[in-house]
């Protein structure tokens, strides 16, 4: 399975995601899946979510968990785009594709990886409210 990791303060360019996709003939499923920050975090307004991550620790828990991956579906390759740093509301912080022979393994998998990367990957968000960059509390 080819896997592909990008953990970085860059925004992202879902636009630009996309038509990078490498799919051969055998594989009739990409599946995407954005992330983008709510207005709303514990029921309180916010501007955004500052986050923040363990870089060498995260690497170690996403190739794990891509191990896993490769074990239960038969997929094809894995993109995982994770920002870090000022991420405002209505932008992406997160996206991901998966690339497998069928939709339901697609769909599958990508739920999965993003429970588990919830779970374990210490990457932490910061909340920031409306009133003078407050933070609601460490998530």
């Amino acid at each position: 399975m080819k896997r592909q990791l990008t953990i970085n303060t860059d925004p992202i360019d879902e636009a630009a995601l996309v038509p990078q996709r490498v799919m051969s003939s055998g594989m009739g499923a990409a599946v995407y899946f954005t992330g983008v920050v709510r207005g709303m975090e514990e029921s309180e307004e916010i501007q955004g979510i500052e986050y923040e991550a363990f870089q060498k620790m995260v690497d170690h828990q996403f190739n794990l968990l891509f191990d896993e991956m490769e074990k239960r579906w038969p997929l094809e390759s894995v993109r995982l785009v994770h920002r870090l740093g000022w991420v405002k509301v209505n932008e992406p912080s997160l996206w991901v594709e998966i690339i497998a022979p069928h939709r339901g393994e697609a769909f599958a998998a990508c739920r999965w990886l993003i429970d588990e990367m919830k779970r374990v990957v210490p990457i932490w968000k910061k909340p920031v409210s409306e009133e003078g960059n407050t933070p609601i509390k460490e998530a």
